[in-house]
């Protein structure tokens, strides 16, 4: 197991990325948040929702496997019902980094799906937010990761 920040920083070094569940109504929709930040700092950043073919502006797709050229990690930004057949998608695909967000509520973290990645060599990230950490990082996600900590949405090791 490795320390978050290392996992973070490691996650965070892949520059294609898809985020799941990135809603067409954006509100205050984690998933939305991420896909913003990360395309806003450089990122090139994919959004995945079956429902829709455009999300934020950019085009977006059913799923990971119909993304021109595949991404090098993916954010799971869905309900942890949903992660299991991600993860899946991801084994299948070959994608080895995969980050499961959650904030202060129950996120997209599902204990099954993360056992499924880690047996399967992904880096698994179960908990807290890309924002919290490196280049897509804000003052307010930083005290919300420490405080997060404490209450373990955000492991202290991966």
């Amino acid at each position: 197991m490795q320390k978050i920040k290392e996992a973070a920083e490691e996650f965070l070094a892949h520059k294609r990325v898809a985020v799941t569940g990135v809603s067409r109504e954006a509100k205050d929709h984690g998933a939305n948040f991420v896909f913003n930040r990360m395309r806003e700092r450089g990122y090139e950043v994919f959004p995945v929702n079956p429902n829709a073919d455009e999300v934020e502006g950019a085009a977006s797709y059913p799923d990971l496997r119909s993304i021109p050229g595949g991404v090098e990690a993916v954010v799971i930004g869905t309900a942890p019902e949903r992660a299991d057949a991600t993860i899946r998608e991801c084994a299948d695909l070959g994608i080895n980094y995969v980050w499961m967000h959650r904030g202060p509520g129950p996120g997209s973290v599902s204990t099954e799906a993360a056992e499924f990645g880690r047996r399967h060599d992904i880096h698994v990230i179960d908990g807290g937010c890309p924002c919290m950490y490196g280049p897509t990082a804000d003052p307010g996600h930083k005290v919300m990761c420490a405080c997060l900590k404490l209450t373990g949405n955000v492991p202290r090791r991966v």
